[in-house]
C-alpha cells in the first residue's frame, strides 16, 4: 500500500524516464596526463568528464577556472575548435591559451581560421564559420543565448546542430530562470525546448513553473549533462585560496522628491514606463552620490556601472581621469579600455552591464558602484564577479545608487538571488549523488 503522494511521484517518475534523452557519452576519453598539467585535479577531472560526454554544460561559478577548462576541453576534443565569446572577452581568452601553451587566435570569419587549432571569435561573427569543418564548438558565457533575439538564437543552435563535441559555459551559478535552461539543453541536443517544457514545467498566470513532481528528476537528468560548482569541494577538491574575503553591498536610498506620472504622492515605480521615467528623473542626483563615494576614496581603483547614456556621460565628466566605455565605441578602443582598466593603465571605469560584465578579470579592484539597477540578478551578479573572484585579497564593497522610490527593485533583485542559489545547491547535490565528477 502506498501514501498519497508516493504513487504519483513514482508514476510520474516513469513517465520522464520515456520522454528524456541524453547527451550520453558520445564524445571519447581522454587521458589525465593529456591535459595541461596547470589545472588543478578538480579542474582535469571536468575536462576529461566534458570531453567524454561530448556535449556538456560546464557551469562553473566566476574565479574557479572556467576559461582553462573550456580551453583545454576544446584543445583535446578535436583537431579544429571554435570558441565563441564575447567581443570584449576574446582577447582575455587569446591571453589565457597563451599561459597553457595554447597558440590560440581571434579571427572574424572561416578564411582566417585556416587548418587545425584553437580559434576564437565573437558573437556576431560565429555564423560565418562553416560549422562542417569544425570539431569542436564553445559557447563562452553560454548565458547569452537567453538575451539574443529568438532568431539569433535559434540560428545559433542551428547552425552548430551537427558539429560532433558541443560545450556550453558560463559562470553563472546555474541557469536561474526557463529561457536559458532550455536554450543551453537545446544547443547541446539534449532536448528540444517544447520537449523540455512539456516534461517539467507548467503554464498558468505567472508563466512557466515547475510541476509538483518534477523538480528531483529534473535535477537528476541535469546532473547526467551538466556540472555546476560553486567550489572546488563540490566535486571533492581543496577549497584552499578559494574562500574569497567575500563583497559587501551597501545601498544608497537616496530621498529624491519625484512623483510618477499619474499619481498624487510617490507610492511605486507603476509598469516599465514609470521605471523608466524615475530613472531619469533622479539621475542628476544618483550621479552625483555615486561621483562622490569615487572621490572619497581617491586612490582606489573603481568599476561604476550605467544603465543610461546619460548617466556614463555625467559620471565620465564629474570623475577626474574616467574612462567611459560604451556600446557604440570600436571593437579595438573598446577591448583597449578595458584591458586598460584591468592592467591598471585606467583607475576609473565607466561602463554598461551589456558591454563589460561577462568574462573580464579586475582582482585588482574592490569597490564598484550601481548607478541605478534593474531587476535582473544575472546582471547584478556577473557585474560582482569581476571583481569577486580568484584572486581577490580583499571585501569588495558594492554600492547600489536608488532612489528611496527605487527600492523594490533591490528587494526583487534579492528574491531572484535567493532562488538561484537553491537551484545551484539542487544541482550540485544530485551531482554528487551520481558520483561521476567527485574526486
Amino acid at each position: 500500500m502506498t501514501n498519497g503522494t508516493s504513487a504519483p511521484a513514482d508514476g510520474y517518475a516513469k513517465f520522464l524516464a520515456t520522454k528524456q534523452r541524453s547527451a550520453g557519452t558520445t564524445g571519447r576519453a581522454v587521458a589525465d596526463s593529456d591535459i595541461c598539467y596547470l589545472l588543478h585535479p578538480w579542474q582535469r577531472r571536468i575536462v576529461a568528464w566534458a570531453v567524454r560526454n561530448g556535449r556538456a554544460a560546464i557551469w562553473a561559478d566566476t574565479g574557479l577556472g572556467k576559461t582553462w577548462i573550456q580551453l583545454e576541453a576544446a584543445r583535446t576534443a578535436g583537431d579544429r575548435a571554435l570558441v565563441i565569446a564575447p567581443l570584449a572577452v576574446c582577447h582575455q581568452t587569446v591571453r589565457e591559451a597563451a599561459k597553457l601553451g595554447i597558440d590560440a587566435k581571434y579571427v572574424r570569419g572561416d578564411a582566417d581560421a585556416s587548418g587545425p587549432g584553437v580559434w576564437i571569435t565573437n558573437y556576431e561573427m560565429a555564423l560565418r564559420f562553416d560549422p562542417g569543418r569544425i570539431d569542436v564548438v564553445v559557447l563562452d558565457e553560454a548565458s547569452i543565448l537567453k538575451q539574443s533575439d529568438g532568431k539569433t538564437r535559434t540560428a545559433l543552435i542551428r547552425h552548430f546542430a551537427q558539429v560532433p563535441y558541443r560545450f556550453a559555459c558560463t559562470a553563472t551559478p546555474a541557469p536561474n530562470d526557463i529561457e536559458e535552461l532550455t536554450s543551453q539543453a537545446e544547443f547541446l541536443g539534449v532536448m528540444p525546448r517544447t520537449e523540455m517544457l512539456a516534461a517539467y514545467f507548467i503554464h498558468d498566470d505567472e508563466g512557466w513553473r515547475l510541476k509538483g513532481h518534477a523538480r528531483k528528476p529534473m535535477f537528476r537528468w541535469m546532473a547526467s549533462w551538466a556540472v555546476a560548482l560553486t567550489h572546488p569541494s563540490d566535486i571533492g577538491g581543496s577549497d584552499e585560496g578559494y574562500l574569497l574575503p567575500g563583497y559587501e553591498i551597501k545601498p544608497h536610498l537616496l530621498p529624491v522628491d519625484v512623483v510618477p506620472d499619474g499619481q498624487l504622492f510617490a507610492s511605486d515605480l507603476g509598469g516599465v514606463g514609470g521605471r523608466a521615467a524615475v530613472r531619469k528623473m533622479t539621475l542628476a542626483a544618483r550621479c552625483a552620490e555615486t561621483a562622490a563615494l569615487v572621490a572619497a576614496e581617491p586612490g582606489e581603483p573603481w568599476v561604476i556601472w550605467c544603465g543610461l547614456n546619460a548617466e556614463a556621460d555625467r559620471l565620465a565628466s564629474a570623475i577626474p581621469g574616467a574612462v567611459n566605455v560604451h556600446g557604440s565605441m570600436s571593437p579595438e578602443d573598446k577591448a583597449a579600455g578595458l584591458l586598460g582598466f584591468a592592467d591598471g593603465q585606467v583607475r576609473v571605469l565607466v561602463t554598461k552591464p551589456s558591454v563589460a560584465s561577462f568574462g573580464m578579470n579586475w582582482q585588482h579592484c574592490a569597490r564598484m558602484a550601481f548607478c541605478g539597477l534593474n531587476d535582473s540578478f544575472e546582471a547584478l551578479y556577473q557585474c560582482i564577479r569581476r571583481c569577486h573572484r580568484y584572486g581577490q585579497s580583499r571585501k569588495v564593497h558594492v554600492h547600489i545608487v536608488l532612489s528611496q522610490l527605487e527600492g523594490q527593485i533591490s528587494a526583487n533583485v534579492g528574491r531572484k538571488e535567493r532562488q538561484a542559489v537553491e537551484m545551484t545547491r539542487e544541482l550540485v547535490r544530485e551531482m554528487r549523488a551520481a558520483g561521476e565528477l567527485m574526486i
